[in-house]
């Protein structure tokens, strides 16, 4: 029986797949997973947030509440899980400070566009929509700031310690505060404001001591001890060469040998070797310098011993085995250029330096140069800890609060903290919702309803009832309260700008920018491809 031929499924024109549930269920796939992401980071938002232990393959622990942090070590396998991991590293680079904040709004905005797709609105109004809510959110931001001046570091202090509050270093947070303000000022330079490079701040930790002794140091701080035995500990009106050449007998190429046959050439070579590393040492007298920083060498030593042995008789304090990195930095601290050969050694490339001494920190010993002559625009901190996570937890919740310091400096104004701005947002989104027609108004009032998020993980983690206190809040703030909010401390609602907690206007701009741009790309993908790779 011959085959039926006329049974060919013809595929309709027009017609581009015929699961049409597709694109949905796409959706709401990224949605649940962006969503998980952002309720696993939710705890740890705010003064009262918990801590997050991590644990790393190789049986490594830290603890951090840093939202940023937690979601670098998380192992995020759904593409659009990994979004917001992206998010909170843009929040970081941008900002700094409000990496929780972020991605637990973009998890509330996904939350509030799942219902708007139910409701049958299209996921490109949405978008479209949701972007004129992040640019209204944005004005009625810049409204409720008040300006500041970089002359009244105290504003400055407040911001920086309401940033580290929410830190397990929250304690110490009136020593670090003002440490982090200086040290951003100091290197901010005059009529550049806009460009402060975070790299001129040098963090070193040190394990030993509490966090109580961390100190910021105007100069320099090399981890390493000074080489040599016998060589001084401690110079005043100290001659610093920083030389990038090694005080060591050369030696042949990589593949080459030299056999030496009978002790007359064994005593030759030795003899060779010792006038040529007394040349150097000669030459490094005769300039008149005392105090040298060695670069680190990767073929030989950078100080033999017997030229290590000279150094010491000529009373020359050495740094050896600075490493290659850090060479610019301590050029731009020491305003000089690193000496390359020994020709261009002369007392004209020296710098000079008040004090170069050699100082105790916990296990360790460290080579101080403070007195620079002409110093670069660097500082440099020495972060203390007991133990390993508190030191590391220490050293990043200092970057935060430098963070915050310079958005300030970046773009002088703040608001106040404690929830009170989002629920601005809220309301005035709320009302002008009720002024525009058609779907936008669905959009805006989902906007304004997402916004709540921030006050109600306040008031969860602080173990305060998130709904009486929202709602008392919006209360206060519809009677024109503008600066209401939570306080986590008494666990009652009062007048935040008098507890002086503060942010920068730029965290919270970049937190609701970035996360609506998120929210819009997560919106707009309908399929997910894989690639044969």
């Amino acid at each position: 029986m011959a085959p039926k031929a006329n049974f060919v499924p013809v595929k309709p024109k027009g017609q581009a797949f015929k699961d049409k549930s597709k694109p949905a269920d796409v959706r709401l796939s990224n949605i649940q997973a962006a969503k998980a992401v952002s309720d696993a980071i939710r705890t740890s938002l705010g003064p009262r947030g918990m801590d997050k232990m991590i644990q790393a393959g190789n049986g490594e622990v830290s603890i951090t509440n840093d939202g940023a942090t937690i979601l670098k070590q998380m192992n995020v396998l759904h593409p659009a899980a990994k979004m917001l991991v992206e998010l909170s590293r843009a929040q970081d680079v941008e900002a700094g400070d409000g990496t929780t904040s972020v991605v637990v709004i973009a998890g509330a905005l996904l939350e509030a566009c799942e219902k708007l797709l139910h409701k049958g609105i299209h996921p490109t109004a949405i978008s479209d929509s949701f972007q004129r809510c992040a640019n209204k959110a944005i004005e009625i931001l810049t409204e409720m700031s008040t300006p500041i001046e970089l002359t009244d570091r105290d504003t400055l202090i407040k911001s920086a310690s309401t940033s580290l509050n929410s830190k397990v270093v929250s304690q110490q947070s009136s020593l670090l505060a003002p440490l982090a303000v200086d040290a951003v000022l100091n290197v901010t330079e005059p009529g550049k404001e806009g460009a402060v490079d975070l790299k001129n701040i040098k963090v070193i930790r040190s394990l030993g001591g509490t966090v109580e002794d961390t100190e910021l140091i105007e100069g320099l701080v090399f981890t390493s001890r000074s080489a040599g035995t016998n060589a001084p500990k401690r110079i005043e009106k100290a001659k610093i060469g920083l030389i990038q050449f090694c005080i060591s007998a050369p030696k042949t190429d990589m593949d080459h040998n030299v056999i030496v046959s009978d002790y007359a050439a064994m005593d030759r070579v030795l003899k060779e070797e010792r006038a040529y590393i007394l040349n150097i040492v000669k030459q490094i007298k005769k300039a008149g310098c005392n105090v040298l920083l060695v670069q680190k060498s990767i073929l030989r030593d950078a100080v033999s011993d017997l030229a290590q042995h000279f150094l010491d008789k000529i009373k020359c304090l050495v740094v050896k085995d600075v490493e290659r990195e850090d060479i610019e930095f301590v050029c731009k601290t020491l305003n000089c250029r690193p000496i390359a050969s020994l020709d261009h050694f002369v007392a004209e490339n020296l710098i000079n330096a008040d004090l170069v001494e050699e100082v105790p920190s916990g296990t360790s010993k460290f080579v101080k140069i403070t007195g620079i002559q002409n110093p670069g625009r660097t500082v440099s901190i020495v972060c203390r800890g007991s133990n390993k996570l508190v030191l590391e937890e220490a050293a990043r919740s200092l970057h935060d609060a430098l963070c915050v310091v310079r958005c300030l400096v970046k773009k002088r104004a703040q608001i106040v903290g404690g929830g009170a701005p989002e629920i601005e947002m809220a309301l005035q989104l709320a009302a002008y919702a009720q002024t525009v027609e058609g779907v936008d108004a669905y959009c805006f009032r989902a906007f304004a309803d997402a916004l709540e998020v921030i006050p109600s993980t306040l008031a969860e983690n602080a173990g305060l009832n998130p709904i009486a206190t929202v709602t008392e809040l919006r209360n206060r703030h519809a009677q024109g309260e503008k600066t209401a909010g939570i306080n986590v401390r008494k666990g009652a609602i009062t007048d935040i700008l008098a507890e002086n907690v503060l942010q920068p206007l730029l965290v919270s701009i970049s937190a609701i920018s970035l996360s609506t741009e998120t929210v819009r790309s997560i919106l707009k993908i309908d399929d997910i491809v894989n690639t044969m790779g």
